[in-house]
């Protein structure tokens, strides 16, 4: 009996998705744990192998939308009669519908015939005020009904706003496309598609900046103690048969540990927020800003409040090497407590970051320098690091922010106490 070879879930933020490329020709021969196509999400590309020997039969070319769970492929095993290349192996629905009778958001055609949408009343609500045609949305749920996130992820993940109230001010429109590059001379520039990882990133972003309420909190750190702790510890770090050690500790290692003991310290801001309620959790699960080709990724360090500086540094260097390879499993970086981003090494002074929701808080930090500061009426030189708090308001009120904050400079100023 023919074996599906069915589209997996490679992202919990979606259940629709494209092969970006097959590498094997319909018709081709192939053998059980052969790779046969490449799924891409906007964070990583992701295998699928053959669950058996045999001809394989493709039914979705690449680049086309599919759900999840949908058969994109059939392994004919030996000896099994084989449907040839070009013929249709998945069977498509047709529509009868017409022009004249396209569906509005309430599934209801302009004759007022009605066609068969499932959907809930809270999609059917949201896709009216926003002037979605519910035919053109595929539904997740139980015999494809349409659900709130699917209306939300419609045209291809567009993120969509609902009109203004009535009274309620109302922001300028943005420009369009062809006003922009009216403003430039023709033939002065080159147009650069999206890859699916920047649009991401763009459309994340900008949610997170109209949905959540920012307030940010900048304290400087002295790192004096950090830096020299940091040196006698790599110095005495153990080696291996070659005589290297076996792990180099980064300023930024003492960071994640040091946020990571701060969120324990103080629990209320270890949270996520959800319209029902708010998440408290128990962990300090730290994702840690990477920079890649054409964007950047968040992988997470979890449990990080349990785990040794050397465990921590151990973790963040595979990351870093299998995140610009986009070699990342999808658990490896979505989720996480809160975040941290260090322009640091770019001799970035301070600067403020965005939140990733479900987080509440992402924690932004600058370079390490030599200041002078003034302590008990005489001038000194100490080495100053700024960091930048961002806290969702809705979760963190200013004052436990400033907790949190505090809590990271009094552990990030007295290294020795991440250690103990």
């Amino acid at each position: 009996m023919a074996v599906d070879i069915v589209f997996p879930k490679v992202s919990l933020e979606t259940d629709i998705g494209s092969i970006s490329r097959w590498l094997v020709e319909d018709g081709a021969a192939v053998a059980e744990g052969q790779v046969l196509f490449e799924v891409e999400n906007d964070k990583a590309a992701v295998e699928v192998e053959a669950s058996a020997s045999g001809t394989i039969k493709l039914s979705y070319p690449s680049g086309e939308k599919i759900r999840v769970g949908q058969s994109v492929a059939r392994i004919f095993l030996p000896n099994e009669p084989f449907v040839q290349p070009g013929e249709q192996l998945v069977e498509k629905s047709t529509s009868t519908t017409t022009p004249a009778s396209t569906p509005d958001a309430a599934g209801l055609s302009s004759k007022g015939q009605t066609h068969r949408i499932i959907a809930t009343p809270l999609a059917r609500r949201i896709a009216k005020e926003w002037m979605i045609d519910l035919s053109t949305v595929v539904g997740s749920g139980p015999n494809e009904r349409i659900q709130r996130r699917d209306v939300e992820q419609a045209k291809s993940g567009e993120i969509l706003k609902p009109p203004a109230a009535a009274g309620s001010p109302t922001l300028a429109p943005s420009m369009s496309d062809q006003q922009i590059l009216a403003l430039f001379e023709p033939g002065s520039y080159d147009i650069v598609s999206y890859d699916s990882m920047r649009r991401t990133i763009a459309q994340r972003l900008a949610a997170s900046m109209q949905t959540v309420p920012h307030f940010y909190l900048t304290i400087d750190c002295d790192v004096g103690k950090l830096l020299t702790t940091r040196e006698e510890v790599n110095k005495q770090a153990p080696t291996d048969a070659d005589k290297r050690p076996l792990y180099k500790l980064s300023v930024n290692d003492f960071i994640i540990k040091a946020m990571a003991l701060a969120l324990h310290r103080v629990p209320d801001c270890n949270v996520s927020w959800l319209e029902s309620g708010l998440i408290k959790h128990k962990h300090s699960d730290v994702g840690v800003a990477v920079a890649m080709p054409g964007g950047l990724i968040t992988p997470i360090i979890r449990k990080a409040e349990t785990k040794s500086l050397s465990a921590i540094s151990g973790e963040m260097k595979d990351f870093a090497v299998r995140a610009r390879t986009r070699k990342l499993r999808p658990e490896e970086y979505q989720g996480g407590t809160t975040a941290v981003s260090n322009l640091g090494m770019c001799g970035i002074k301070d600067f403020t970051a965005i939140i990733n929701p479900p987080h509440a808080s992402i924690l932004a930090v600058g370079t390490s320098a030599e200041r002078p500061v003034v302590r008990e009426g005489k001038l000194e030189i100490s080495s100053l690091m700024s960091v930048t708090l961002s806290c969702d308001h809705r979760a963190i009120d200013g004052a436990l922010g400033a907790e949190l904050i505090s809590a990271f400079k009094q552990l990030i100023e007295n290294p020795t106490m991440m250690m103990v």
